[in-house]
């Protein structure tokens, strides 16, 4: 399910956060011993402190680096390693666009494979919760431009007309029980996020929206899905359902996903009799 869900991307970002962490640990080498001089001059006790601080800081980037290789590699990372890759990740981010832009990288590929890592890290923590403690969020393009139904506050409003992917996204929140919503921007995500108290989130969104969200509500777990955007960014976009089903199946609890597939052939057993009838 990995595999499909997750194309190996991950080289870029991760190399490119290699290279990041090294100019780090340069940097703060020179920073030091420009430094030294003038406060040694102070007190000898200075030039300590600030080696050690940088040391110290050297030492955290670079775990964090260590950290996101092993999860990369399928081996395990105790909890304070998967933090400290987390932590990695946010400080190392801009330096990696820089480093791109230098290499002639698209951001948006650097960011695809910042959300490819992102999964993995998620997925090697395998977390599991009930279903109403999932969260499936989208930003407010994945609607028909033209629907008169308003769906940012009440996701409910749709009518399930099938023009576009809200109301096969609502079907497989109501499948499952899980919570579904709809945002214009955002600071409106943020409210319905910490309104929701979710456990695990299932976001749709295009790579730099992921991208900023992910980094937004951690150490919420977040699987990120892009979107399918055939009239253009932000204008009338789609979602793979295999793959975001997969994703929220990915968090979802073993006994959540049997009363979900029972509820689905209900409700199907009970459609082909009204068409019967």
């Amino acid at each position: 399910m990995e595999e499909e869900l997750f194309k190996p991307k991950k080289r870029i970002f991760m190399a490119l956060t290699s290279v990041s962490a090294l100019l780090s640990a340069v940097m703060v080498y020179v920073v030091w011993k420009v430094s030294f001089p003038g406060l040694y001059q102070i007190s000898w006790v200075l030039p300590i402190i600030l080696g050690f601080v940088g040391v110290v800081l050297v030492i955290a980037m670079l775990s964090g680096v260590f950290g996101i290789v092993m999860a990369l590699l399928g081996i395990p990372v105790i909890k304070i390693l998967y933090f400290w890759a987390w932590k990695a990740i946010n400080i190392l981010f801009p330096f990696a666009v820089v480093l791109g832009h230098l290499f002639n990288i698209p951001r948006d590929k650097i960011e695809q494979s910042f959300i490819e890592v992102s999964n993995k890290l998620v997925l090697q923590h395998k977390v599991k919760v009930p279903a109403n403690r999932i969260m499936i969020l989208t930003p407010h393009c994945i609607q028909l431009d033209t629907c008169v139904h308003k769906i940012t506050r009440n996701v409910e409003n749709c009518k399930q007309c099938g023009r576009c992917s809200v109301g096969s996204m609502l079907g497989l929140a109501h499948k499952y029980g899980c919570h579904f919503a709809v945002a214009t921007g955002g600071t409106l995500a943020r409210q319905m996020v910490k309104q929701a108290r979710p456990k695990a989130i299932v976001a749709v969104a295009c790579e730099r929206d992921l991208t900023s969200g992910i980094q937004d509500v951690f150490p919420l777990p977040v699987l990120g899905v892009l979107n399918e955007r055939p009239f253009g960014p932000c204008f009338n976009t789609r979602v793979d359902m295999k793959k975001l089903e997969a994703a929220v199946l990915t968090f979802m609890l073993e006994d959540d996903i049997a009363k979900g597939e029972a509820n689905a052939k209900e409700a199907s057993g009970q459609k082909a009799a009204r068409e019967k009838n």
